[in-house]
């Protein structure tokens, strides 16, 4: 691992790159690292969408996690310095922020981005705005408003400030008109401070949620984390909660399946073209 960074003024970034991405028919690899200028396919060609992401990313360390084809996303990012962090099973987001924890505790960086592989359009300059806004608060939530919030989970907000992250299977039965007043989804991507990180991670490290998970046919419990939780925490504490708009909701575009990352090649082409 890298020593301690003695920038305090650097922002160090977790990127979570560890999933199988199973919704992605016909490709077995590490979906970070499909690209965004396909070739004989879309499943294969050049600029991956980690690499992509990266060059976006404010100057500062950067941890990378990691698990399914994990040799190969070190491959991918070989000249990059880069610290790995293996997440020993796919245990969820907060899964994957814990298997960080030696890597956050290890900068003297006062603010983390923490963002996700496969979400490559985030601008450089909303990762800025997220950097600011922990002047005001101790953690940060990017947000977007869809056409179409689908199955996302949303920010339930008072004034400016998060107060709850709520996932889909739950507000699928709020009433109508509270779900029309809940606008604004959450894109999994946050800022935090390095106080809210060494307070909150040990709090989500002793409290797994169970859930249960099809798995070789069969519905199984399994134990997971989840970073909204920190939401929560903080809240209870009396923390405020902030949160930002992203521009667009393509900016917060996740390439779940095959569908996604045609779209976003198809945009990537439109950005790129003179």
């Amino acid at each position: 691992m890298p020593t301690d960074n003695s920038n305090t003024d650097a922002v160090a970034t977790v990127i979570m790159a560890a999933g199988r991405g199973s919704r992605m028919k016909g490709y077995a690899g590490n979906k970070t690292l499909l690209p965004l200028i396909p070739g004989s396919s879309p499943l294969e060609g050049q600029r991956p969408l980690l690499l992509h992401l990266m060059d976006q990313l404010p100057a500062g360390p950067r941890a990378v996690i990691v698990h399914h084809c994990k040799q190969d996303v070190v491959q991918a990012t070989h000249a990059l310095d880069v610290t790995y962090c293996e997440q020993p099973r796919l245990n969820g987001t907060g899964g994957a922020i814990l298997a960080a924890q030696a890597f956050i505790q290890a900068q003297s960086c006062h603010r983390f981005i923490i963002t996700m592989g496969d979400v490559p359009f985030v601008r450089k300059e909303t990762y800025d705005r997220l950097v600011r806004a922990l002047d005001a608060h101790e953690l940060v939530v990017l947000g977007f408003r869809p056409l179409d919030k689908k199955q996302y989970g949303v920010l339930e907000i008072e004034g400016d400030n998060v107060r709850k992250i709520t996932e889909w299977k739950y507000w699928k039965d709020y009433s109508t008109e509270a779900q029309a007043a809940l606008s604004v989804c959450n894109s999994g991507i946050y800022a935090a401070t390095r106080s809210a990180l060494s307070r909150n991670l040990p709090i989500l490290a002793s409290r797994p949620q169970v859930v249960h998970k099809e798995i070789d046919g069969k519905k199984t419990a399994i134990e997971e984390f989840f970073i909204t939780d920190i939401v929560e925490y903080m809240v209870q504490d009396g923390k405020a909660v902030g949160f930002l708009l992203a521009e667009d909701e393509t900016e917060t575009m996740g390439i779940d399946d095959n569908g996604a990352l045609e779209r976003a090649q198809t945009l990537y082409r439109r950005r790129m073209a003179p």
